[in-house]
């Protein structure tokens, strides 16, 4: 089982010059990511003054999320995997690809990029908000957490087949293409409904800045759910015992 195999790590772990390294990799990533995420939402809202959502306005959110994304993962695989996201950090911990101290830098490098680049966002518009999740009218929280735990476990599971599996081969190559391809259509089917984060992180940078909380629970569960029966189910079916390689310091 793939619980067996949950790593703590050590306390000297977070001195190491690749854990440092691959913390601020993923800080930078997530301020890419959230920069490029969230300012395209800011900057329909001015160019349609503050306008009622439309179906143009998914279909831009989709594609700068999934082209953001696309270049975040690409840029801080080599250091830190390129997770970009703490859902995606704590799957690979459930699967027993990170220890829990590294999860630890990376959560706390996330959480720091994401409000780090919602500031620089509100500084560079002259004081405009940047767009908080919330949910649609008719939504309950209920409706809004089946839909994270659904859209974040096809994420974790997509990156699991192309960027954790042992045996994934050349598929690797596609795997940033292919994550930001999973964020974008997700965005397309749950972004009406409560803006389809599956990333915690780029739920707390707007909450911080604009200190909006209502909610906000939703958008850590339901990512940290779904990634969790993402890393069991694949790790236990397609990975195996036999498909695990000793967990060292530079794993994903």
């Amino acid at each position: 089982m793939a619980m067996y195999r949950i790593a703590i790590g050590s306390p000297a772990e977070a001195a190491q010059p690749d854990a440092i390294r691959a913390a601020f990799a993923e800080f930078f990533s997530m301020i890419i990511f959230v920069f490029v995420g969230e300012g395209s939402g800011m900057a329909y809202s001015k160019l349609t003054d503050n306008g009622p959502a439309t179906p143009t306005g998914l279909i831009l959110a989709s594609l700068s999320h999934a082209f953001g994304l696309f270049v975040a993962v690409s840029v801080g695989a080599v250091h830190s995997g390129g997770h970009v996201n703490p859902a995606v950090t704590f799957g690979a911990f459930i699967g027993g690809n990170i220890t829990l101290l590294r999860s630890i830098l990376y959560w706390i490098a996330q959480l720091l990029g994401s409000v780090v680049a919602c500031i620089l966002l509100k500084s560079a518009t002259g004081g405009m908000e940047t767009s908080g999740f919330s949910l649609s009218p008719g939504v309950s929280v209920w409706n809004a957490l089946i839909f994270e735990v659904v859209m974040t476990f096809g994420l974790v599971y997509t990156v699991y087949a192309t960027a954790m599996d042992p045996k994934k081969g050349n598929v690797g190559i596609v795997a940033p293409i292919a994550i930001g391809l999973i964020v974008g259509a997700n965005i397309l089917v749950g972004g009406a409904f409560d803006g389809a984060s599956m990333n915690p992180a780029v739920s707390f940078g707007p909450a911080v800045v604009t200190w909006q909380w209502t909610h906000h629970w939703v958008y850590w569960a339901g990512p940290f759910i779904g990634a969790a029966i993402a890393a069991i189910i694949y790790d236990n079916i397609f990975i195996g015992d036999d498909g695990h390689e000793p967990l060292s310091s530079n794993d994903f």
